[in-house]
């Protein structure tokens, strides 16, 4: 198997000297995903959760609704492929485009379609000490980050603690990590709210689309074609979350000012 960090050795100048130093860094490398014994695609990814980020990926890009339609995942004994055997057949697509995520993502969905998913009549409501407080339980949940840095991580928040939380080198790879997990484990809170550390590009807001999640709180922007998602998914997008601020940029209604 892969190992998700890796010992290093740099060497830093500070202050008018030399220093030698030992370190850690966050592994990166490709993985493939074969479904039903045809390989689909190759993932640049962290090699953490591998059978979460397959199953996660395939629900997110609609080719199963659930584990019942999943016969087997694994992943080979050397770590840089997943099987995922499924119940029932599964067409490639072969409109694979490349995405604005970090290492290469890639999504069959046409974003720009109208969307299967609509949360405006979402009620799910939180208040600001709420969000920042889901911000510092994010900050907590990144031990990876804190060995290695240069890491991203999302969690699945259901308003008071963290549910389930994922990391990669990908920040589009961490919302499939947590998909598949949520299906792996059937946890799937009734009042969701997703923050990452990663930008918010369109997706990603696709992503927690498919996820139903009505908060999506990243600690950095969104891109304006995430923002126009955002209002058509009836999604209430937060971006630049920190311990004392925040900007809201649709779907103000669910942020509570009591």
């Amino acid at each position: 198997m892969i190992l998700p960090r890796k010992a290093i050795e740099y060497n830093r100048f500070e202050f008018q000297k030399w220093e030698h130093h030992h370190a850690e860094t966050i592994v990166e490398t490709p993985v493939s995903l074969t479904v039903n014994g045809k390989e689909w695609i190759s993932f640049m990814c962290t090699p953490i959760h591998l059978e979460a980020l397959a199953i996660g990926f395939l629900y997110n890009e609609g080719i199963i609704k659930s584990m019942d339609e999943v016969a087997d995942a694994r992943v080979c004994e050397h770590g840089d492929n997943v099987d995922v055997w499924l119940n029932h057949s599964a067409e490639q697509p072969t409109n694979w485009r490349r995405t604005s995520g970090c290492t290469g993502g890639v999504t069959a969905v046409d974003l720009l379609a109208k969307p299967n998913v609509s949360l405006a009549e979402n009620s799910f409501h939180v208040t600001p000490e709420a969000i920042m407080n889901m911000v510092e339980k994010l900050f907590e949940s990144q031990e990876l980050y804190r060995d290695t840095g240069g890491v991203h991580t999302s969690a699945l928040s259901d308003g008071e603690k963290v549910v389930i939380a994922a990391d990669d080198i990908g920040r589009h790879n961490t919302l499939d990590k947590i998909a598949g997990l949520c299906l792996m484990k059937n946890i799937f809170p009734q009042n969701r709210i997703l923050i990452t550390t990663g930008r918010i590009s369109s997706e990603m807001l696709q992503k927690a689309a498919q996820l139903e999640v009505p908060i999506l709180i990243s600690r950095t922007s969104p891109s304006s074609l995430s923002i126009e998602m955002a209002e058509r998914y009836g999604i209430t997008l937060i971006g630049y979350a920190r311990k004392h601020r925040f900007n809201v940029y649709s779907n103000l209604q669910r942020i509570s000012n009591l």
